[in-house]
This record gives C-alpha cells, sequence and structure tokens, in this order.
C-alpha cells in the first residue's frame, strides 16, 4: 500500500510536505513526495489527511507489568523508602494482577505511538501470554536480582536462562537486566555481561539513579549502604569509584548496554560511557517523581553518548487524585522539552526514534522511514498552527490517530482502541 500524509518525517531526512511512503512485505519500499510515489498504480492508498507520518517510537526503558501501581506510591523521601514500598506492594499481587497491568500498560503504549518496547520483566511466568496480547514488538529483559550469599550468581543467571529456553520459538527478542549494581553482586553483572554479548543480547542495568547509590559506591557509607549491609550484601565493592566505575570493572560497559537513568556522575563516567558505547535511557517524568539533580544531559551529549528515552514505570510518576497518567512518550519528550529548552524539537524526536532503534541494535532497520527499514510508523493530527512541524507534533500529540507495526494496522485510521494482533513478524 502506499501511505499519503500532509507531511512525513523520515527523521533521517528533511521533512517530506505532502508525502507518502510505500510499503510491501512489512517493509518500507520508498518514501517521497506524494506526486513522485502515485505512479505506483498497483498499490493501494490509503490517504490518511492532515497528518504528520512519523517512525514508532522506542521506547528504550519500561516496566509494563507495574503499570497499574500508578498513583499508588506517593514521592518518597529516600530512594530506599520507594523500594521498600514497592516491594510491599508487588507482596501483594497475584500473577493475574500482574498479567492484567502489562497488558493495561502495552495498551497505553499504542494509544500513545510506541511501536517498540524494552521492557524490563519482573514475572517472566506470564510471558508468552503476555506477548500474544499486543501488536508490540517487544524486547523483553528478564530481571534479576541477586544479594543472598545463599543465591549463587550462576545460579541466579542459570534460571533467567532457562526461563528464557523456555520460552519457545515464538518469542519476541530477549535480554537480561541484572537489575543494580546495588541490587547484585559484582559475579552476577559480570556473568550477566559475558553471556550477553556471547548470545547477541541486549542488557540492562538501573545504573547510578540516586544520589545515596552514588553515596554508596564512591564513599562506601550513607543509608543505602547502611541499609544494604543490614540486609546482608557484601558490600566490599563500595569505596572504589562511581556505579559507572563499578560497571567498567565488572565489565558491562559494551555497546549492548542499555543503563537507565545515569543521573549521578563521576568526573570522567560521561567520557567513558561515550568510549565504550553504552546507550543511556533517561526517563524525565520520573526523574522529577524522585527530586533527582539535574540530568548530566549536556556531559552526555558532549561525550558522545548515544542518549535515547523511556517511561520507566507509572509506580514512579506523579500523579494527583483526580489526574490520569498514562505510558506515553510523548508526554516524557514534552517533560524533557521543558527541562531542557536548549534541545530542539527535532533532536528531541531522534532520542525517541533512531536513538532508540541504535540502543536495541536496530539502527537503520527502525526509528526512520527509509527503504529497507521495518513498516513501523504513526500518524498524528497536525495542526494548521505556525511553528516547526516536530515542534507542533510534540506541543499537541496525546494520542496518534493510526499505528502501524511490520506493515500492520495495530491501530487503524479511525479506531478508538488498539486491535490484537497475534501474528506479527518480529524481529
Amino acid at each position: 500500500m502506499i501511505l499519503r500524509a500532509r507531511a512525513v518525517l523520515p527523521m533521517s531526512a528533511p521533512v517530506i510536505r505532502d508525502g507518502a511512503v510505500s510499503i510491501a512485505g512489512g517493509r518500507i519500499v520508498a518514501v517521497g513526495r506524494w506526486k513522485d510515489l502515485a505512479g505506483q498504480r498497483r498499490s493501494r492508498t490509503v490517504d490518511l489527511g492532515e497528518v504528520a507520518l512519523l517512525p514508532g517510537l522506542i521506547n528504550a526503558h519500561c516496566h509494563l507489568d507495574y503499570t497499574l501501581m500508578a498513583g499508588q506510591l506517593p514521592p518518597p523521601k529516600t530512594f530506599p523508602d520507594w523500594l521498600k514500598a514497592i516491594t510491599e506492594t508487588k507482596a501483594g499481587w497475584t500473577r493475574s494482577d500482574y498479567l492484567r497491568s502489562w497488558r493495561h500498560g502495552a495498551g497505553m503504549l499504542v494509544r500513545t505511538g510506541t511501536t517498540t518496547v524494552a521492557d524490563v520483566e519482573a514475572v517472566p511466568s506470564l510471558l508468552p501470554q503476555a506477548w500474544r496480547s499486543t501488536p508490540l514488538r517487544v524486547i523483553s529483559l528478564l530481571e534479576m536480582i541477586g544479594i543472598k550469599k545463599e543465591r549463587l550468581p550462576r545460579v541466579v543467571l542459570q534460571e533467567a536462562l532457562d526461563k528464557a529456553a523456555s520460552l519457545g520459538r515464538s518469542q519476541p527478542r530477549i535480554g537480561l537486566s541484572p537489575h543494580a549494581p546495588y541490587s547484585t553482586v559484582p559475579e552476577l553483572l559480570r556473568l550477566s555481561a559475558i553471556e550477553a554479548r556471547r548470545r547477541r543480547w541486549p542488557i540492562c542495568t538501573h545504573l547510578a539513579e540516586s544520589a545515596i547509590e552514588f553515596e554508596m559506591f564512591t564513599e562506601a557509607r550513607g543509608e543505602m549502604y547502611d541499609w544494604l549491609a543490614r540486609s546482608g550484601r557484601d558490600m566490599a565493592d563500595c569505596g572504589h569509584g562511581s556505579p559507572v566505575r563499578h560497571a567498567e570493572r565488572c565489565g558491562l560497559l559494551h555497546d549492548n548496554l542499555l543503563a537507565a537513568h545515569v543521573n549521578y556522575l563521576a568526573r570522567s563516567d560521561a567520557a567513558l560511557l561515550g568510549k565504550r558505547s553504552v546507550s543511556v535511557v533517561h526517563c524525565p517524568r520520573s526523574h522529577a517523581y524522585f527530586r533527582h539533580g539535574p540530568f548530566p544531559l549536556q556531559r552526555l551529549l558532549r561525550a558522545g553518548v548515544n542518549l535515547c528515552l523511556g517511561t520507566d514505570s507509572l509506580a514512579s510518576v506523579y500523579k494527583t487524585r483526580r489526574q490520569a497518567v498514562e505510558l506515553s512518550m510523548f508526554d516524557e519528550m514534552r517533560a524533557l522539552a521543558d527541562r531542557e529548552p536548549t534541545l530542539s524539537p527535532a533532536r528531541i524526536l531522534a532520542l525517541a526514534t533512531i536513538n532508540g532503534a541504535r540502543a536495541l541494535g536496530q539502527g537503520g532497520r527502525l526509528g526512520v522511514l527509509a527503504p529497507g527499514a521495518g513498516a513501523d510508523l504513526i500518524a498524528v493530527p497536525l495542526p494548521e498552527a505556525g511553528g516547526s512541524i516536530p515542534g507542533r507534533i510534540l506541543e499537541r500529540t496525546t494520542r496518534v490517530g493510526a499505528s502501524m507495526i511490520a506493515g500492520h494496522w495495530a491501530l487503524a485510521p479511525g479506531a478508538a482502541e488498539p486491535g490484537t494482533v497475534e501474528h506479527l513478524p518480529r524481529s
């Protein structure tokens, strides 16, 4: 088919007014002006009207199974307070609660323009049932936590690998997620890094997220240090430098690493992340919820770090009693724009498309509208008001008018809700 729109944003090329995208076999065949592509008479044409077509958004860090915790955890006084609160909340949930929450979150993402999500799976037993309920491309990162001496790192890792193997050939892309340096031991990080590289899997960890985590690793003291020491964690890995330096010693810094948050850096950390080709995932609304210090955006960009965006979970997004919140990359982009006025709307859109795809090893295949790329795209209403097209998109978009994944409508033009697509080709 050929999709026609008032504007097309390829992201890898300038905006095309009165543009079109030609699609066949789940991939993009051509992108250009409508008058140049209209001659493909064998193709069915869908005129989407007054919309902008752009690549589907890449959500590089999410926790879908916590979606229905929205508003249940007020912003904490300290980061460990939140960790304790979410642990208590999770203890009262059943598998069906998690599955319902996962599905609800996936539906939100489709309605708000995400087509690919890197999701940290705390309850992998709900897979692949959850996969079948959404048209999203899902990269499932199997979470691992291990600080107890009786839980050997090799055993923790093998359990995750066995779970991945049990998911069968129908699985989407799999990866690993040792939760964070403070919630795992160095050996688990080291073994996970080796195994992920061997299998060419992505790996994700929450890195340098809080000031007290930074204090724990650099100074071997503080509230998190004391709390984890009382919990039986071996604290011998603390006092030797920043969390980023700790990850480097464990062999974790690599081009397949999604380092979530990275809010606190020592002087040379940004340069090290850039040198190792690590992708950093910033979650602006979560950052605001925890009242972290200023995000080191410019330091990371100057160091050449691939910076992308994620939603995190709704358990760490501020919500008033009467306010509805959604998992929305557009909300994340607007939150970033409010805090970083020097970033252009086009640059912010690139963080949620091109950069996200690069972080997931899908550069050139996702996150762009270009020949040979997957036919993952979204249509957003394009108001007449002045200003750049990227600026108008970021300012006005809440939900998308249509969404396509691998050449199939995930949200057809004019549909109110995303459909369920059971047999999408995934890569």
